[in-house]
């Protein structure tokens, strides 16, 4: 059935008989599409349309099951490529808009890391309560409504979801239908390894070694680095993300500090370091720390404890500290205003040297985007924190699963179709198999590795560079910069036959009339002209005005139709589209490949979905 909080929202949301109108059916999953023509529909639904995306937003559910399960998937942008890949979010209140802005997020991330994958993101709607096996079921009916999209979008954990989800959807829709997949499954596992974590620890060792070039302008003039002995870091939600953030940073640079730590329960502060081996292995075991913690040891020494705690979590960003890592599923970690309702105001945060945003704070909600715009001209303008963006930095966990497609899965690796839902028998199989898939894992890990430590410290360099030659520019707009750059980069690099638009044919026997009418029917201004299914001549829209004009109305297409077409092969890039066009002083192309017509591509659809997207990327930053 579907959930009913997500019922709600969409009788809320949508305009009355949409729900009834617009969902298709198929053996009791339920689908509502909407692309981004739907621009009015979707505003309902709080997404408003950009240049970049969204491409498609799903609502969809089981209305059969006993359990409640349905949720939203948004496949917000492929210019990186396709499929897109994103986490799958599980919470009782997510909501459409809420997996468009992760989307995005996504997109910018995967962009960031020069991966060739689009952006895109799913939610299931459940409620926190759920037993270990209802929790399971739920991911088994999500995974085979989203079956019908695994060309299009590949999942991986998020909040909520675990690798091991992961492997309940790889078993119901393949191998290459999820990521971060456990160990027997070849799989890169970004929770269990700390894949995103150990992201942002990179990011701040390079920051570092970097963040010296800031001093040029004039908010950083005093920057003072420590050594790394008298490194402090406080870290706002001890999550995968932050414990695994604290358990890196000791691990690479013993000396840190981590002096606080917060959770849904409250906060950990001790000016001379926190326990973070004790910390992490009590995390392991019960997720939440903070609280126990207090009442195991703090209590028992009482005020002569070194420790403080406070049941309200988001004072943790009062306290001063070199730098802070916001880890916790906020997008407004700090706000101006009160009425944003961040964990904290700008004039009550703590004195910090730099943030590395190891949460999803990135939103393309206008809204959102001016209230993050009047945070950083506070916090990085004024009062000189250096910003390090989510998705320039937090990237490592989507870095680790991208290896499990770009190292392919061989096929004598893939579960054999028959077995596809029986998990039963897939164990039995995957155990046939666990040696392969251990080596697998450990090529997959390398990769994973090598690429993150890579992309990760070039990103800060690249970010601190252009903040550096743009004292007018913020850390937000800088790192959309970097990503818009390479999409834009990926749109040009495009062929012929990604961006291709169906042709209308008609045989070389039929007569202008017959021309004229599917021309008008099919509202195209080309038609191919086949002969024995090969491309034999092209007639537009000018040739029938003409040939009428002239009054040779009772002809075969032969006698008018251009008969020396210039054609596009499928690998033309947009590129090369662009110069054949100008040569021949054409309007469209025929996309050709041994003679068979695969489809046209137009002046007018390039300008209109490429070349003005990509003015309007540069425009923007």
């Amino acid at each position: 059935m579907i959930p009913k909080r997500m019922e709600t929202f969409l009788r809320e949301h949508l305009p009355e008989g949409t729900l009834k109108a617009r969902t298709k059916k198929e053996n009791g999953k339920c689908y509502l599409e909407f692309t981004n023509l739907d621009l009015h529909l979707l505003s309902h639904l709080g997404i408003i349309c950009d240049k970049l995306g969204p491409k498609l937003v799903v609502c969809l559910w089981d209305e059969v099951s006993s359990l409640e399960i349905g949720g939203y998937l948004v496949l917000d942008n492929l210019s990186m490529g396709s499929p897109s890949m994103g986490g799958i979010r599980m919470l009782p209140d997510i909501t459409p808009s809420d997996i468009y802005n992760l989307a995005r997020g996504m997109t910018l991330k995967n962009a960031a890391a020069n991966l060739p994958y689009g952006g895109g993101k799913a939610g299931i709607v459940a409620e926190r309560n759920l037993t270990p096996e209802e929790h399971t079921e739920v991911v088994r009916g999500f995974a085979r409504l989203i079956r019908r999209y695994k060309g299009i979008y590949v999942p991986g954990p998020d909040v909520g979801t675990n690798d091991a989800d992961m492997k309940t959807i790889a078993i119901e829709n393949g191998l290459d239908s999820a990521v971060s997949k456990p160990l027997d499954m070849g799989g890169n596992r970004i929770d269990e390894l700390g894949a995103a974590a150990g992201g942002v620890v990179i990011a701040l060792q390079t920051l570092l070694e970097i963040m010296p070039r800031l001093r040029v302008l004039p908010q950083f003039a005093n920057l003072e680095i420590p050594e790394h002995k008298d490194l402090k870091v406080i870290i706002q939600g001890f999550g995968a993300v932050g414990a695994h953030s604290a358990r890196i940073l000791k691990e690479r640079i013993p000396q840190v500090k981590i002096i606080g730590i917060s959770d849904l329960e409250g906060y950990l502060y001790n000016e001379s370091g926190l326990p973070v081996e004790d910390l992490f292995k009590l995390w392991k075991e019960k997720r939440l720390v903070t609280n126990i913690y207090f009442k195991n040891e703090i209590i028992r020494e009482g005020y002569k404890h070194p420790t403080k705690f406070s049941t309200n979590s988001n004072n943790l960003l009062l306290e001063n500290a070199f730098c802070m890592i916001p880890a916790a599923p906020v997008f407004n970690y700090l706000g101006v205003w009160q009425s944003e309702d961040p964990s904290t105001t700008v004039d009550r945060m703590g004195k910090w040297s730099v943030i590395v945003e190891g949460a999803n704070t990135y939103s393309p909600d206008p809204n959102r985007k001016a209230a993050r715009i009047r945070m950083e001209q506070i916090v990085y303008r004024e009062k000189g924190v250096m910003i390090a963006n989510d998705y320039l930095v937090n990237s490592g966990g989507v870095i680790y699963a991208a290896q499990e497609h770009i190292i392919k899965t061989p096929d004598h690796l893939q579960i054999p179709e028959k077995m596809l839902g029986d998990h039963i028998a897939v164990e039995s199989w995957l155990k046939d198999h666990a040696i392969e898939f251990s080596e697998l894992s450990k090529r997959r890990l390398t990769a994973g590795e090598e690429y993150r430590e890579d992309v990760i410290h070039n990103n800060m360099i690249e970010l601190v560079n252009l903040l550096a030659n743009n004292p007018d520019m913020l850390p937000f707009a800088a790192a959309e910069r970097i990503s818009v750059q390479r999409l834009t980069a990926k749109e040009s690099e495009r062929t012929a036959k990604e961006i291709m638009v169906s042709i209308p044919t008609i045989d070389v026997n039929s007569n202008l009339q017959e021309a004229a009418a599917l021309i008008i029917n099919s509202m195209s201004g080309i038609i191919a002209v086949l002969s024995k299914d090969k491309l034999v001549g092209v007639v537009t829209d000018w040739d029938v005005t003409k040939a009428t004009a002239e009054g040779t109305i009772d002809v075969k297409l032969d006698k008018i139709m251009t008969k020396n077409v210039i054609t596009a092969s499928p690998n033309f890039t947009i590129l090369d589209i662009v110069r054949e066009l100008e040569q021949y002083q054409i309007s469209a192309i025929p996309v050709v490949d041994e003679g068979k017509v695969l489809g046209v591509v137009s002046s007018d659809l390039i300008t209109q979905q490429y070349i003005l997207s990509y003015l309007q990327g540069h425009q923007n930053l």
